[in-house]
């Protein structure tokens, strides 16, 4: 997988979709647009479809490994507040000196429910579990979401009323305490998943704080720093913390949208090399809102959003 490639191509999607006029985006609370994040899971439910998300680095040897991940995640709205995902993903893995291994990684089956809203100030939590489908066992992970934007700040502080945070807590269990092999019996650890997001959006700077005159496709770009991070609550690896700092920027408007992040380890045991993050992201439920927001109980739902 040729990175450069991902990289042209996504800037000149930007470039040919900054003329669009973008009309309302999901993801909405109060005035804050919280776009859907790379790395972390945002707190929203929606009808969304993320097509293709590659993720290409080197990992740790011996022997050392490039590694590229294709996944595809479909999203869809049970209710208003309820909703369930599918995510897949294909597995590239090309190590040195060796034949290169593809194939998929496990099924993921999650649910996702919004148990608090506050659009005054600006605020959402969610709860979700997901369910990780593998060979040998399974995988549980119930886990906290939550975003959060700074626009009730005073006018004093006006600069920081673009900024917005979202993040998540979960902690993975595993169905089997152990796998047996050829060789040995494998722990199979619980895990604690975390991390959080950080962005700067500069439409919310435009529209509700100072126009400061930028232009499209500017004006509709969130640069982001994401943290995803993995600790091990079991095991000889238990309270070693891994994971990757993700800088990057995404550019949302009326039906899709597009985001590229670096993926920088956190330390010697995350890895020694710097990755790319991209991906488009489809709101299906502003493409086709009377098909795609359809549920068995309530009917079609519309868009996320009243235009």
């Amino acid at each position: 997988m040729n990175v450069g490639y991902v990289v042209r191509f996504l800037v000149a999607l930007v470039i040919v979709l900054g003329g669009v006029c973008p009309a309302d985006a999901h993801g909405l609370i109060g005035q804050r647009f919280l776009p859907a994040t790379l790395a972390t899971d945002d707190p929203f439910v929606a009808d969304e479809l993320s097509l293709p998300t590659i993720l290409h680095l080197k990992t740790l040897g011996p022997p050392a490994t490039k590694e590229t991940d294709v996944s595809a995640e479909f999203s869809k709205r049970l209710s208003p507040d309820l909703g369930l995902s599918l995510l897949g993903t294909w597995k590239v893995l090309d190590p040195e000196h060796s034949q290169t291994l593809t194939g998929f990684d496990n099924l993921e089956v999650a649910l996702k429910y919004q148990i608090f809203k506050d659009p005054e100030h600006e605020t959402l939590v969610s709860l979700g579990v997901s369910w990780d489908v593998g060979e040998h066992f399974d995988t549980v992970t119930p886990t906290l979401f939550f975003g959060q934007g700074f626009g009730a700040l005073p006018e004093s502080a006006e600069l920081m009323r673009p900024l917005a945070l979202t993040g998540v807590f979960g902690v993975a269990v595993p169905t089997r305490a152990r796998t047996d092999t050829d060789v040995q019996r494998d722990l199979n650890p619980a895990v604690v998943k975390w991390g959080f997001s950080t962005q700067y959006s500069l439409q919310y700077l435009q529209s509700y704080v100072r126009d400061i005159g930028l232009p499209a496709p500017f004006n509709r770009m969130i640069p982001l720093i994401e943290v995803a991070l993995e600790t091990p609550v079991n095991g000889a690896s238990a309270s070693h913390t891994t994971g990757t700092v993700n800088p990057g920027i995404i550019w949302f408007g009326r039906s899709v949208q597009l985001g590229l992040e670096a993926v920088i380890p956190i330390n010697g045991a995350s890895g020694k090399n710097v990755g790319v993050l991209g991906q488009i992201h489809f709101y299906l439920d502003d493409i086709l809102p009377q098909v795609f927001t359809w549920t068995p109980f309530h009917g079609v739902l519309g868009p996320t959003q009243s235009r």
